[in-house]
């Protein structure tokens, strides 16, 4: 198949004097153009998608994220000076927006995501519930989470099984509904606006991460107060202006053909996560405590969320941003149809059985359903034939 896939591709780029750079195992080469020209139509075409990635996928997603990590932060805080139910419940509401818009993130974990540890740091689980128990025992550490810069105690303080989205989603859900607001106590008060806080500021670090100066002014100000790194390799460039100069000077991408397989394979490695650990860790018997978002009963939503995210990678964009000229879409589709219809299919099947896993009942207390296997499947589908994307540019 991947040589089959070669020669069509060769054949409808070369016909379009699309000319793309044959990249080496880490995609570092330097790309080749046509006859001497300064920049090659195959050149234009991938800073075009990787412009798209940034300023239409990870750019609106990013800002989203931290608004709504921002609103959340802000909701518990009032909530934890006066508790209500209609409050709290608007808390849970918000902490499930932005739980969507960072698992619509998980195709781009490279980049601020992975050079910061972000990844691990706010999406850890499940939560360590005895080394909950012990800081529920301890008044000093209380004291300092409960300090005005309780949400950077937390950060360095609290180890990555108490901190990020589970801990907050622990203390506000259980069994899938939000919790009576009077059953929260005075010190999971302290610990979960310490925690959101920590989840706000990381939130920060991915959005001014990417966007840099486009980013608002008191995220910056904010990263820049508690000393969060944000740019590439401790520059001054951000991670979006470090995709969109791939093959100049001072970008990590040698190639602008390298910044493309790069954002293919985000896609690729969270659509083997969600089949391999997501799904088949508790499915499979492996790890049945390896069941993301327990308490709210979102595991599926997540699930799909993920694969949601490949879906706006590949399109060019979130929903009502996209630009198919500028998309992996368009570019496998000019190349080899037949490809791209495949992993259209897969990308639509891979959604349809996780919502047919879905319709079984929730993933904490279903996890041994069969439906699950199929799912597994059809994200193991999904990674093969985003696999064969990256396969072929890299025998051109």
């Amino acid at each position: 198949m991947k040589h089959s896939f070669s020669k069509t591709i060769a054949v409808a780029l070369a016909s379009a004097t699309l000319v793309f750079a044959s990249c080496g195992k880490d995609d570092d080469t330097a790309a080749t153009t046509n006859a001497g020209n300064a920049v090659s139509v195959a050149d234009a075409q991938a800073a075009a998608i990787a412009a798209q990635f940034v300023d239409h996928t990870v750019a609106p997603t990013y800002m989203a994220l931290a608004a709504k990590a921002e609103q959340l932060a802000s909701e518990l805080a009032a909530l934890k000076a006066n508790p209500d139910q209609n409050g709290f419940n608007q808390a849970c509401s918000t902490f499930l927006a932005a739980r969507e818009q960072w698992e619509k993130s998980e195709a781009f974990l490279f980049g601020a995501a992975g050079d910061f540890g972000v990844d691990p740091h706010i999406d850890s689980w499940p939560l360590d519930e005895t080394a909950f128990a012990n800081l529920m025992a301890s008044p000093n550490m209380l004291a300092s989470l409960n300090a005005d810069d309780g949400d950077v105690v937390a950060g360095e303080q609290l180890g990555q099984a108490l901190l990020g989205f589970h801990g907050i989603e622990y203390i506000l859900f259980a069994g899938g509904q939000p919790k009576n607001v009077s059953d929260i106590t005075a010190d999971q008060w302290i610990y979960v606006v310490a925690v959101a806080g920590d989840l706000r500021n990381r939130c920060y670090q991915l959005e001014v991460g990417w966007l840099g100066d486009d980013a608002p002014a008191a995220h910056i100000a904010k990263l820049d107060d508690i000393e969060l790194q944000y740019t590439v390799a401790s520059s001054a460039v951000s991670y979006g202006e470090n995709m969109k100069n791939a093959g100049n000077a001072g970008s990590t991408y040698r190639t602008k053909l390298a910044a493309v397989m790069a954002i293919v394979q985000g896609s690729i490695d969270i659509a083997d996560e969600v089949g391999t650990s997501k799904i088949n860790a508790a499915y499979s018997g492996d790890d049945v405590t390896y069941i993301e978002s327990p308490y709210s009963y979102m595991s599926y939503a997540d699930f799909i969320n993920n694969i949601k995210s490949i879906e706006n990678v590949y399109y060019g964009g979130v929903e009502g941003q996209r630009d198919n000229s500028k998309s992996l879409h368009s570019l496998l589709g000019s190349a080899n149809a037949a490809l791209d219809a495949k992993v259209e299919a897969a990308i639509s099947n891979a959604i349809a059985k996780i919502e047919a896993a879905k319709a079984v009942g929730p993933f904490a207390l279903n996890y041994t359903n069969a439906a699950n296997g199929v799912a597994v499947e059809a994200c193991a589908a999904l990674s093969d034939a985003l696999s064969e994307i990256n396969e072929a540019l890299r025998t051109l």
